[in-house]
């Protein structure tokens, strides 16, 4: 009888033990899950900037103990080879923070679930984005998003206030106001130049020169997604710029060009991002810093933004979770932190940011007066090549990597081409790729 009674005992706790490991493994009654862990691939490398990052994402644990964030850091240089690799393999972060153009790509290749988010969108509040900031990240059927906007930038003509005065200038508002101002200040002779001007073959000039063709209604595609290239207006903007161009720098100007050339006053103005704006605070200067947008037709502001997507095919949990993150990082107090990585060079998307207190007492901020919620507002007048009215057309990635505008520039500016023949190269060239 006793080793009866040892036998039910010990079998008891046996069928104990498998059901204590069972329940771990479904996480409690009912067989759901307790937790789920996701991914969030993002490509703030800097040791600062990982420093916010990561304290945001203990900030989230603690509020949501069931979801747990595996951050994934990678170089935004290695950031789309690391994507394709992920996407062949089926492993995909469940949070991605990527560019609009590349979104772009990853929309034609059906490699987000447009569909979650726009649901998040929705929850956030569509009307609390910059009208611009959503249109860059809006599906090409204009009924969905390929991205949650978390940060971005703009560009445009920064000038040096107090440069321009001396010769009698306030600021330029039209195409001709800009080209006066810069032969005023040209000099070749003593290597003096009135507009820093991006002429080198790569995006860089593509944006720059879109402000000028896009503000002359002139866009690379139309509202039928055909190419555009050869219009009237096309040619005005680009016959325009190369003769802008004669007041700017010899060469094939890139990024640290035309940066040093603004920086050092060797050109009182300069076409560039808002990543200029942490280098005019070093130097002292944010009260002397000017802001205009290229006019002729209409105002034309080029801008990007940065947004955090979720890949399609997860499972309900790991979306839910991934949803769940996002609207986190957009509540006001947060996105705040996130665009404060970079103060001045990155930002708000959002009027929850602007008017948020942290981000107005910020010490950068603060130093540039009203510029900021200059800048901010201008999301409201963006314009990018192959966004036409509410369609952001997928092949406009295609076009921008074939890198077929800035050669057509560089051809036009620096080799010496006449525009129609840049043009024809140019137009010869997208028809293939487009093809």
């Amino acid at each position: 009888m006793k080793n009866l009674k040892l036998h039910w005992l010990i079998v008891g706790l046996m069928l104990s033990v498998v059901l204590i490991g069972c329940s771990s493994q479904s996480g409690g009654s009912g067989g759901e899950d307790k937790g789920v862990t996701i991914e969030f691939m993002h490509t703030s490398v800097e040791q600062e900037r990982l420093d916010v990052i990561n304290g945001l994402i203990s900030k989230f644990e603690e509020e949501n103990p069931d979801i747990t964030i595996d951050p994934v850091v990678v170089e935004e240089s290695n950031l789309t080879t690391k994507i394709v690799t992920l996407a062949q393999s089926g492993e995909l972060p469940e949070v991605i923070e990527v560019g609009q153009d590349y979104a772009k790509v990853m929309d034609k290749d059906a490699l987000i679930d447009t569909e979650a988010v726009n649901e998040v969108i929705g929850n956030i509040g569509g009307n609390n984005y910059y009208e611009g900031a959503l249109k860059l990240v809006r599906t090409e059927d204009g009924e969905s998003y390929r991205g949650v906007p978390i940060s971005g930038w703009v560009q445009g003509i920064w000038y040096d206030k107090e440069m321009l005065a001396s010769k009698g200038f306030e600021e330029p508002q039209s195409w001709e106001e800009v080209k006066e101002v810069a032969k005023a200040f040209t000099d070749v002779g003593n290597q003096e130049y009135g507009i820093a001007l991006p002429t080198v073959e790569n995006t860089f000039s593509e944006q720059a020169f879109s402000q000028f063709a896009l503000s002359n209604n002139a866009n690379i595609l139309n509202s039928e997604g055909e190419i555009t290239l050869d219009t009237p207006e096309m040619q005005e903007a680009l016959s325009f710029y190369k003769d802008l161009a004669q007041y700017t720098m010899p060469g094939s100007n890139g990024v640290t060009e035309v940066k040093d050339a603004f920086m050092n006053g060797t050109a009182p103005m300069a076409m560039y991002s808002t990543y200029l704006l942490p280098a005019v605070y070093e130097a002292g200067k944010a009260e002397n810093l000017g802001y205009a947008i290229p006019n002729e037709e209409q105002e034309a502001v080029y801008g990007t933004v940065s947004s955090l997507t979720i890949p399609a095919g997860l499972e309900d949990k790991q979306k839910e979770a991934a949803q769940t993150f996002i609207e986190f990082l957009s509540e006001g107090e947060n996105a705040t932190e996130y665009v404060l990585m970079s103060p001045g060079g990155a930002q708000p998307v959002s009027k929850n940011v602007v008017e948020n207190e942290t981000y107005q007492s910020n010490e950068v901020i603060q130093a540039f007066g009203d510029l900021p919620t200059e800048i901010a507002e201008s999301f409201n007048e963006i314009k990018v090549f192959g966004l036409v009215d509410d369609k952001n057309y997928v092949k406009m990635g295609d076009i921008t990597s074939s890198n077929a505008i800035p050669l057509m520039i560089n051809d036009a500016v620096v080799g010496g081409a006449s525009v129609d023949e840049a043009m024809q190269t140019a137009k010869d060239q997208l028809d293939k790729v487009v093809d």
